[in-house]
């Protein structure tokens, strides 16, 4: 019978070993919890103690997500496809408890989700669900997050441009800067169609020919299909999501550039990105704490994009 999260006595795991960024950027609570049994997990951002304003930027084709708010108290990202979104609600109920279930119009947490597919490199049907989500929220800390296959990058996988079989493992990345009081960090879910590529235009992750060794670039890549005829394969779902904070006091229309910009950004890391079907999400949070008139928001985004494509290299660099 196939594991799935009716059939299976499922067990969170919430702490691990490996690669991790630690960053300095108080408020910000980050908890990751992971299901073996598929492997596929969840990573929740919780900002504290008030919530924090946020815009949602949608580039891919095939999306999933709850929410959408433009204020939030936290930020679920999970695997498990469309059903993966019961983790975000699973968050929502926690925040519940933990608030003694009070009732008032302004106690409900609003908690935004969305969802990676990341069926493609498993057997099982596991899914995120919603004791998985409470229990990222229950193991949410400042200070550090766990790199690589972890979280809702557990089975992530990319570069399946040409061929499935040509994609590669991947995971979940970040990167941080403070400057002044500003503190700005980026978190990337990677699980594209497209191959990761690094400052010098090599693909370092995806399009991978296993008899050679090779990597294949996104646009020999295409000209050889044309060239040859090759009927396109259809590709199962991928997606890469992403969350930008930072504490800087930015508008409603500063902030929802500051998305726009660092989301188009991705493109130079991620060969080819925003495809029809991936499901690109991007959430641009700001907990509004510090003015800082020396770095304007177009500089602030300019800094946020190079660290988001850190992001996506961090993501694949423990293997």
């Amino acid at each position: 019978m196939r594991v799935t999260n009716d059939t299976a006595a499922l067990s969170a795991r919430t702490e691990f070993d490996g690669p991790r960024l630690a960053l300095d950027f108080p408020g910000l609570r980050i908890g990751c919890a992971e299901y073996e049994e598929g492997p596929t997990g969840c990573t929740v951002f919780q900002f504290v103690p008030h919530g924090a304003a946020c815009s949602t930027d949608i580039r891919g084709g095939s999306p999933g997500q709850l929410g959408g708010y433009e204020w939030v108290h936290a930020i679920c990202l999970a695997g498990g496809s469309l059903y993966g979104l019961e983790a975000a609600t699973g968050v929502a109920a926690e925040l519940f408890a933990q608030r003694e279930y009070a009732t008032g119009w302004t106690d409900i947490p609003l908690v935004s989700g969305a969802i990676v597919f990341d069926y493609g490199r498993r057997d099982t049907a596991v899914y995120p669900d919603k004791a998985l989500g409470r229990a990222a929220l229950r193991a949410a800390r400042e200070g550090e997050f766990p790199l690589g296959a972890r979280g809702a990058g557990r089975s992530a996988s990319v570069g399946k441009t040409f061929e499935y079989s040509q994609g590669e493992p991947s995971g979940q990345g970040a990167a941080f800067r403070r400057i002044g009081e500003t503190r700005i960090a980026v978190f990337t879910v990677v699980n594209s169609v497209g191959a990761i590529v690094d400052r010098r235009g090599n693909v370092v992750r995806g399009h991978l020919d296993e008899a050679t060794g090779s990597r294949t670039a996104l646009v020999a890549g295409v000209e050889r299909r044309l060239a040859g005829a090759q009927p396109a394969t259809p590709l199962p779902g991928n997606t890469t999501l992403t969350v930008v904070a930072t504490n800087q006091r930015l508008d409603g229309r500063a902030l929802r550039q500051l998305g726009r910009q660092v989301h188009a950004s991705l493109s130079r890391a991620i060969h080819p990105f925003h495809a029809l079907v991936d499901g690109d999400i991007l959430y641009a949070a700001t907990t509004g704490e510090v003015d800082n008139e020396a770095l304007d928001p177009i500089s602030l985004a300019v800094v946020a994009s190079e660290l988001a494509w850190d992001s996506v290299l961090a993501a694949v660099a423990d293997r």
